[in-house]
């Protein structure tokens, strides 16, 4: 019914060959102490750090072998550098010397056209009236010329000289004039500093006679006025005394003790006429103040025996307090001894079920197959 030879797949066949060939491997690497390597190899590292080293030393003096080519190279062009600026300034030099030497501009042939100060030195086209190269056709001399200017000239001057001689006796006529002009106004002036000397005499003759008249006026005014403090003095003085009479037999004086009943009752003072109380006052007073101290004493007797009652209360609560703690105490110890007790019979039945499984239960030892099995599979 059904077919069971069926022919094996050849790539299943291979593949599982192929695992197993892997798992024999596999177990051949871990299995061998000789090859097995477990953490990383340190001889590797180490060989990789010297490399390392070895390129980077390698590279340092590379680099530092460049740096000296640079600063040769750096110094031989600041030399070239030097030698050429050098050798420009020379040539500048030369050049210089050779044009102050043989290039002067009054040595060439254009100079007298480009001379600056050729006008400077060349004369002028008409030197005087008389000038020979004054022609016709020169247009340098012309009639109506002034030709007598220094005659003319001469004239002036003189004209100048009277015209100021003219000025000066005008200005000495002019100061005379102001002398005598001033003169008159000195003596009107002294005129009139006299006159003003007279008036002021005159008005301080004035204010002597009204000063003179005040001061008569003033000394009648002060004896009225005498007058009249003596009698307002004199009235104050009757006044006082009727005062100090009236006060003397006054009530305020004479502490009567009827000024002070109010006029709202007998019971009731006016405060600031009441000089104090009787000697029936101060007795019932006196009575009451007795009494408001008896009825204190009275009351602390009476606190002082609530207190001692207190106290006592107090000491009783704290006794069977106390007694209350040593019975707690004593079922405390009970209950410790009932629990060591309990402890102790746990103990022996934990101890004799572990004698009861050494003895019967745990009697199977384990053989040397069972540990063979460990360890069989890389797996």
């Amino acid at each position: 019914m059904y077919k069971l030879d069926l022919p094996i797949d050849l790539k299943e066949k291979a593949a599982i060959e192929r695992r197993r060939r892997a798992e024999k491997e596999r177990q051949g690497r871990i299995f061998n102490a000789k090859h097995r390597q477990i953490g990383i190899d340190k001889e590797a590292l180490n060989q990789q750090i010297q490399d390392r080293n070895w390129m980077d030393d390698l590279e340092q003096k590379r680099a530092a072998a460049f740096a000296q080519d640079s600063i040769r190279n750096d110094t031989i062009a600041q030399l070239l550098q030097r030698r050429q600026e050098y050798d420009t300034r020379e040539n500048n030099r030369a050049v210089n010397e050779f044009r102050a030497l043989h290039q002067q501009p009054s040595a060439q042939r254009e100079w007298d056209i480009n001379d600056p100060d050729f006008l400077k030195k060349d004369m002028p086209a008409r030197v005087s009236d008389d000038d020979p190269r004054c022609g016709i056709a020169g247009l340098q001399k012309f009639q109506g010329e002034d030709l007598n200017s220094r005659a003319r000239n001469k004239y002036q001057q003189e004209q100048l000289r009277e015209w100021s001689r003219m000025q000066q006796e005008n200005q000495k006529r002019t100061q005379q004039q102001q002398q005598a002009a001033d003169q008159l106004f000195f003596s009107k002036q002294i005129e009139l500093d006299q006159r003003a000397v007279e008036l002021q005499q005159a008005d301080e003759q004035c204010r002597r006679d009204i000063n003179k008249s005040i001061r008569n006026y003033n000394d009648a005014l002060f004896g009225e006025n005498q007058e009249r403090r003596a009698l307002k003095k004199r009235q104050e003085d009757y006044d006082n005394y009727a005062e100090m009479a009236n006060m003397a037999s006054s009530d305020l004086l004479t502490e009567n003790p009827d000024q002070a009943i109010s006029q709202f009752g007998p019971h009731r003072v006016v405060p600031d006429r009441w000089k104090g109380m009787n000697e029936d006052q101060l007795r019932r007073i006196r009575e009451e103040q007795q009494k408001q101290a008896e009825e204190k004493k009275r009351r602390n007797e009476e606190e002082q025996q609530r207190e001692n009652e207190w106290n006592q209360r107090r000491i009783a609560e704290a006794k069977a307090g106390m007694i209350l703690e040593k019975q707690i105490e004593r079922e405390r110890r009970e209950n410790e001894h009932y629990l060591y007790n309990d402890n102790q019979r746990l103990s022996n039945e934990q101890r004799n079920l572990k004698a009861y499984l050494d003895r019967v239960v745990y009697t199977n030892q384990p053989t040397a197959a069972y540990f063979t099995q460990f360890n069989s599979s890389s797996r």
